[in-house]
Formats: C-alpha cells, sequence, structure tokens
C-alpha cells in the first residue's frame, strides 16, 4: 500500500484539447478518495494517467514516493476496475480472478490461495466454478474487483464501476466496495459522476469542472461549506437552491431582499462571514438547500421570515415532499451556472427573460400543501450561503473565500 500524489499535472492531447489542468491533488495511504465531476470534467483522464493508459503532458505523478510519468502501467503496482467487467466468457469465476497470477507465472498453490480469499471477502466462493454467463451483474462486478484484490496492489483505481448496474443494486454495490476497501485498507482512487455514491464512499471527495479541481475535503464539508458556485450546485440532491438578493441593515440587523420580500438573518451571520459585511447593499447568489425550508404552518417559531409563493409541483416521496414553487427574484447565470445546467440536462438561456426563479424546498410529509395552494416557506436563514456574484465565490472569512477551496498538499 502506498499514498499517491499528482503535483501540477496537466493533459493536452495532440489535437490542443486541455483535459486537465495544473492538478495538485495527494491521496494518503489507504485512503478512499472520490473523484467526481460532470461528464468530460477530466477526472477519467486524470486516473488514467495515474494508472498509465494516458501519458502525461505536465507535471509528476508518484506512487508510494517514486515518480512514474515513465513507468509502464504493468510497472506500476497499480490494479484497475472499469465500468465494462472485462471477464473471459469461456474462463470460470475462479479463472477470471486467477488470470493476471497466472499471467505472471504465480505457482498454482499461490494462486489457489490468493483466489479462494478473494472469493470469501466478496462473497464469491460458491461461484467460483460458473461462467460469467451464469452470474448476475453485481457478480460479475464483484469478480471484476477480486481479480483487482489478488494483485495486492498498492492502489486501487476504479472508473465508475456501478454505471451498468440497476439502482437498487448500485446501493449494495456501494456498500460492498466500501466495507471491502475499509477492510483490506487499499489506496483508493474512485471515478464518478454520480455525487451520491461520491458522498457515501469517499474519506474525502474532490471535485472537478473542466479539468480544473474545484475543491477536496471531506464529504460533510463540502456539503456544509462549498467553495464556490458549482461546489454548491453539483453536490446535494435536489441541488442547492440558487438565486439572487441584496444584503441590507447593518452588523447588528442584517437583512436579505429577494425579490421584494425581506428575510431576517442571525445578528451573528457577519461575525461568522466577516467578508460579508462588505457586501451591505450589494447583490449577492444566496444558496439555500431544500432542506432549510419548511411549510411554515409546522413550524412553531419563525425568527429569520419566510417567503410567499403558489406550489406549482408537490411530490410526495414518503419521508419528505418535495414542492416546487418560484420567487419574483432574477435568475443566477454564470460560467458555473451554465455549466450545472448543461450537466443537468436544462436550458437556462431559454428562461432568462423570465424575472423569476424557480425553487425547491423539502417538507414534512405531514404538510397538507396542494398544486395550486399559497404557500408560505419558513427559511432557516443561519444555513443560507453566500457567494460573490461575479466570481462565484463563497463568501466566508476576510479575503470572501471559502474554508478549504483547494488542495494543496
Amino acid at each position: 500500500m502506498a499514498g499517491v500524489d499528482l503535483t501540477n499535472v496537466g493533459k493536452v492531447y495532440p489535437d490542443g484539447t486541455r483535459a486537465v489542468t495544473d492538478l495538485t491533488l495527494g491521496v494518503a495511504d489507504g485512503e478512499f478518495l472520490v473523484l467526481v465531476g460532470p461528464s468530460g470534467c477530466g477526472k477519467t483522464t486524470a486516473l488514467r494517467m495515474v494508472a498509465g493508459l494516458e501519458d502525461i503532458s505536465e507535471g509528476e505523478v508518484a506512487i508510494g514516493g517514486r515518480v512514474v510519468n515513465r513507468v509502464p502501467a504493468r510497472d506500476r503496482d497499480v490494479a484497475m476496475v472499469f465500468q465494462s467487467y472485462a471477464l473471459y466468457p469461456h474462463l470460470s469465476v475462479r479463472d477470471n480472478i486467477g488470470f493476471g497470477l497466472s499471467l505472471r507465472k504465480v505457482p498454482k498453490a499461490e494462486i489457489r490461495e490468493k483466489v479462494d480469499r478473494a472469493a470469501r471477502i466478496l462473497g464469491l466462493t460458491e461461484h467460483l466454478g460458473r461462467k460469467p454467463r451464469h452470474l448476475s451483474g453485481g457478480q460479475r462486478q464483484r469478480v471484476a474487483m477480486g481479480r483487482a484484490i489478488v494483485r495486492e496492489p498498492q492502489a486501487f483505481l476504479m472508473d465508475e464501476p456501478l454505471s451498468n448496474l440497476d439502482a437498487k443494486l448500485r446501493v449494495q454495490m456501494r456498500a460492498e466496495i466500501a466495507r471491502i476497501q475499509r477492510d483490506l485498507g487499499v489506496t483508493t482512487i474512485y471515478v464518478t459522476h454520480d455525487q451520491t455514491e461520491a458522498m457515501t464512499l469517499g474519506d474525502r471527495v474532490a471535485v472537478m469542472k473542466k479539468g480544473e479541481l474545484q475543491q477536496v475535503a471531506p464529504p460533510q464539508e463540502l456539503y456544509d461549506r462549498p467553495a464556490n458556485l458549482f461546489v454548491a450546485g453539483f453536490i446535494g440532491s435536489p441541488a442547492m437552491n440558487l438565486l439572487q438578493g441584496t444584503l441590507s441593515g447593518d452588523a447588528g440587523h442584517p437583512l436579505l431582499e429577494v425579490g421584494g420580500q425581506r428575510l431576517s438573518l442571525p445578528a451573528g451571520t457577519l461575525t461568522e462571514r466577516p467578508a460579508l459585511a462588505s457586501y451591505l447593499g450589494r447583490d449577492v447568489v444566496v444558496g439555500v438547500r431544500p432542506e432549510d425550508m419548511e411549510d411554515a404552518e409546522l413550524v412553531e417559531t419563525s425568527e429569520g421570515g419566510a417567503l410567499t409563493s403558489t406550489a406549482e409541483l408537490v411530490e410526495a416521496m414518503g419521508s419528505d415532499v418535495l414542492v416546487h414553487f418560484a420567487v419574483e427574484a432574477a435568475q443566477v447565470v454564470t460560467e458555473d451556472t451554465r455549466e450545472l445546467a448543461r450537466d443537468a440536462g436544462t436550458d437556462v438561456l431559454g428562461r432568462l427573460e423570465s424575472p423569476r426563479t424557480d425553487l425547491v424546498a423539502r417538507f414534512n410529509p405531514r404538510t397538507r400543501v396542494k398544486v395550486g395552494d399559497p404557500v408560505t416557506i419558513n427559511v432557516d436563514t443561519g444555513r443560507l450561503h453566500f457567494f460573490d456574484i461575479d466570481t462565484g465565490a463563497s463568501i466566508w472569512g476576510s479575503d470572501g473565500a471559502g474554508a478549504s477551496r483547494r488542495d494543496e498538499e
């Protein structure tokens, strides 16, 4: 086992296309790090450079302290698990798992011992004599993982390994992968587009956009203190609501005006976010997560105030109710929100003429709100997020930046 370090790594293809820019990222020995971001953000390219499947245009990649830029993939002592299972259909599960060891002329007794151990870890012992066609999708992916485990590599590299599975099986396999990685303690870099996978699996999560690292932090820190608009909008489901607002009042009684409606901010807001004081009287981007809004009829006391609107869509989820509504506030249109819209498959440009922003609130299932009803939405103003409208940076400290912008290790 060993750590993996990328220092100022870049990738430029022969046609001039830049896939990765100045990526500096340290993965500790035994850590589970997840690379997440939209399609085309460079996360798989970064993984393939670590594996040796892509040449490195700039910077250095080190595994266990050894720079491997010019080391062939077969000599890097890493094992990669791909999106496709890549199993040999004519071989049994046992022979598929042990295939790489056979190629390396490992003694048969040692191969059998390692395959049996991997099968016990993966729950495949009773399937060792079967052919891949007799296995479920989840079992085939476990066989692919078994092939990586028996190599006892310094690091596992996983590229969207669950994307071919159905939703229920993905949840099951997420738990399996987390358990296996924890038991083996092998350094793991895992690439996914699914932010739910990222948040549930990673010790830390690195968010990428257009080849650049946006933020790397433990999952909860990413959720609670996103460094910028892109991270805020990408992490969370449903996504964080983003809208324009204006700060007013003073340090003792700060206010937020949103589309003609006014919310009171906690008195300590400017103490917790010193940089916010310089934004009084200015427009900012306001972020509010769906779970930080509630049906006002179900809230005993409300210190921050509420928004009024009309319920346009009500989705009963069982454990909660998603209520869609709009406020008369300008939409947030920046490079970050355009990228988020493209990833979500929505068209921001087609709605720019509308002076309203659509929001989603996560209500308690006891709500009686129906489509078309007037609704008053209590907002937990102590949990609002604020971003600079020009740079997209989170407004926190005296420099206006988030608590953890980049991993500079």
